[in-house]
């Protein structure tokens, strides 16, 4: 059933591929020189990299032999007494789905087939005898499928064994099935309680290895919008980020889901973004607020966050709580994660225009807001304060009016109340504007550290008193005030400049400034949190150079560091792992990157559904880039950007929206006031009616807006 339901998703996304590829072919002719970025397999069958010589041992004969399947065959014998033959095989980089072996046969030593054992990771740190992860790490001890291994009984003639979940001989002989893994070892051994199905002597051929390509096959003929740039770092890191997402993007299946208790009938066989490739294989909606933005960027493939999204709603709680994923029967208590949903939903709505899903589930976003978070808003005196029980995204040990709640709740409200005005509720759009104003003053007000210019995190420290504030500073809460709107361009300033001065690591910038909450939190890094710091960076007038600086250091630190190319669920101490091997190294949630540079560097957003009204503010300053282009699929046809510095000063932008829409442009002029604009070959001035949606860096004279209509425009700004 499982292989069925997989054929027919590829089956189905060639199908939408062909689609896609001419309703683009026109608009990308010509601009394929991004091709050379993508990191794609071309093929739903994938075979190994090379052979890792250094973790070859015992009685190998042939190692490379396996790799294309048409030579000599790979052979590993053992006997009694003799060291265990093992080899290790590098897919070249991290891979998502189903191994096959095909073996020219074997021969026995005594009783029974010699075995063989499967252990798989992301990287060559957690390679050992045990796999980095399996799903049956999450069940209890007598209901595991598998302890760390994958074992075959190989039997004496040729055949391909399919790593299939489940065990040959009753509850003997198991495999986990489907892997998120980089390299994989493979050593001629059997499990002791495996007798006497396999053994652990005797000789076995292997003639070939191929991988079944589980998840999106994000080929260059799936794109609907792309990125490039003078830097190629940033231009790769943004096709590393869509790879890391492709991976997760995959069919619920319950064997194949992680935990297996989050296996839910209602997700059964539909397309979905999931948590992470090898682990964390259910969709949990905090990580769309920037998985779903780089799907959206990067391929015509929505339904992958609509039916998540769609699924929770259909599973909200009686006082409005929406559960964040389907694990546990969908009663895993975070607190932070039904704001995600609205703000996840809003995004959906306006990169896909799908406004029939806001009016499908308006009331849910109306209960979540008003009923959930409205009651204990009211209870707690105008903020809101974490009921005790509840975790976070992090399952962080903090309680009290804490600064990223109530930030990610004035950001929540703003994104449904530009909804509720777009579906006619005027109503409920004033009513929650009015109430993220009220929120902000407060938390401003309250959790406002003028010390240092920074909100602190907004609750007590461990062992201390409810009601007093812990000396410390998050990341979360600091980005997000800024990215809401809840604070003005003076505040925003002050407290991203304290926190790149105080949390930066080589690998990014901490999510917390000292270790008062939780040992270690200073030396922590999401990409995921981090993203909102560096979109607020990217914002605010004069913080784009810090936010180049620390993309460098977070995007190049996971580039460069095994498995490479996917991007880390965290980085901990010293930039390893955080969580040792149970990290999960493709996590969609730290795809950042692509929203970063499409929304930013090119500057296009939407701010009607479906990009029927855009606005295009490219960040042209900060860095060190001297051109940009790309562009941004819609309902209409592509929205492309192409903006490039002169060496005398100058600047020029191009760009081509669908005909029948109609947007702002924020032409960049660094600071200059006596820059002279030409659009279309007319000099023009500022129009003072065009405004621009949301935190932007448009304050003094760093840009002059501009109302514009569909169709192609150059403009040039010389100095």
């Amino acid at each position: 059933m499982a292989s069925f339901v997989r054929k027919t998703f590829i089956a189905s996304l060639a199908a939408g591929m062909v689609c896609n590829a001419a309703a683009i072919s026109r608009d990308i002719a010509g601009d394929d020189s991004w091709h050379r970025f993508v990191r794609s397999p071309s093929s739903p069958i994938l075979k190994p990299y090379s052979i890792l010589s250094a973790n070859t041992t015992g009685a190998v004969i042939n190692p490379s032999g396996l790799l294309d399947g048409n030579g000599n065959p790979t052979v590993l014998t053992r006997n009694e007494g003799d060291d265990v033959p093992s080899l290790v095989v590098d897919f070249g980089q991290n891979v998502v789905g189903i191994v096959s072996i095909s073996f020219a046969g074997s021969t026995n030593s005594s009783e029974g087939y010699p075995g063989l054992k499967l252990a798989f990771s992301e990287t060559q740190q957690y390679l050992t005898n045990t796999s980095d992860f399996t799903r049956s790490d999450n069940l209890p001890a007598g209901s595991k499928i598998t302890n760390g291994t994958d074992q075959i009984a190989v039997a004496n003639g040729p055949y391909t064994w399919r790593d299939s979940t489940g065990c040959e001989h009753g509850s003997q002989v198991c495999s986990d099935g489907l892997h998120g893994f980089r390299y994989m070892k493979i050593w001629l051994d059997a499990l002791e309680s495996d007798a006497p199905y396999a053994q652990p002597y005797g000789s076995v051929s292997i003639s070939n290895i191929e991988l079944e390509w589980s998840a999106y096959m994000g080929t260059p003929d799936t794109f609907t919008g792309w990125f490039e740039c003078s830097d190629e770092d940033l231009t790769q890191w943004w096709f590393d980020g869509v790879y890391t997402t492709d991976m997760d993007t995959d069919v619920f299946l319950a064997n194949e889901t992680d935990p297996r208790n989050s296996a839910t009938p209602t997700l059964q066989g539909k397309q979905v973004l999931f948590d992470g490739a090898k682990r964390d294989r259910d969709p949990y909606v905090g990580d769309l607020a920037v998985a779903a933005l780089t799907s959206y960027l990067s391929h015509n493939f929505p339904e992958s966050t609509r039916n998540i999204l769609a699924d929770l709603a259909e599973h909200q709680r009686a006082d409005g709580w929406i559960p964040p994923a389907s694990i546990n029967n969908y009663t895993l208590d975070l607190y932070d994660y039904p704001m995600w949903w609205v703000v996840s939903t809003a995004d959906l709505v306006m990169y896909t225009g799908d406004t029939d899903f806001a009016v499908q589930y308006y009331d849910v976003m109306k209960k979540t807001l008003d009923v959930y978070y409205g009651q204990n808003l009211t209870s707690t005196g105008g903020l809101l304060d974490k009921e005790n029980g509840y975790g976070d995204y992090a399952f962080l040990p903090r309680s009290g009016p804490i600064t990223y709640y109530n930030a990610l709740y004035v950001h929540a409200l703003k994104a449904a109340a530009h909804l509720a005005d777009i579906l006619g509720h005027d109503a409920d759009s004033k009513t929650w504007t009015s109430r993220a104003s009220s929120v902000s003053a407060k938390l401003l007000a309250r959790n406002w550290d003028p010390a240092v210019g920074a909100f602190f995190d907004g609750g007590p420290c461990p062992n201390e008193a409810e009601g007093t504030i812990c000396n410390v500073h998050a990341q979360d809460g600091n980005g997000l005030s800024v990215l809401s709107g809840a604070v003005n361009s003076t505040v925003a300033t002050s407290l991203l400049d304290y926190y790149a001065k105080n949390t930066s690591r080589p690998y990014g910038n901490a999510f917390y400034d000292n270790d008062a909450l939780q040992e270690g939190f200073s030396e922590r890094v999401y990409a995921f949190i981090s993203y909102f710091e560096l979109a607020a960076r990217f914002a605010t007038v004069g913080a784009a150079g810090s936010a180049f600086d620390e993309i460098k250091r977070l995007y190049g630190w996971m580039s460069t560091h095994d498995p490479e190319i996917t991007f880390w669920e965290g980085i901990g101490p010293g930039g390893s792992p955080y969580e040792e091997g149970f990290t999960s190294m493709a996590h969609g949630w730290s795809t950042g990157i692509v929203p970063l540079m499409s929304n930013y560097v090119l500057g296009i957003k939407p701010t009607g559904p479906g990009f029927k009204t855009w606005q295009i503010c490219p960040v042209v300053d900060g860095g060190n880039l001297t051109w940009a282009r790309g562009q941004i699929g819609t309902l209409q046809g592509p929205i492309k950007v192409s903006w490039q510095k002169k060496s005398d000063g100058a600047f020029e932008m191009q760009i081509d929206a669908p005909q029948d829409t109609t947007g702002v442009i924020c032409v960049p002029t660094s600071g200059s006031k006596n820059a002279q604009i030409v659009v279309d070959g007319k000099k023009v001035n500022s129009n003072a009616k065009a405004s621009t949606m949301g935190p932007i860096a448009t304050s003094g004279e760093n840009f002059k807006v501009l109302n514009a209509k569909g169709g192609s425009h150059t403009i040039f700004v010389g100095v």
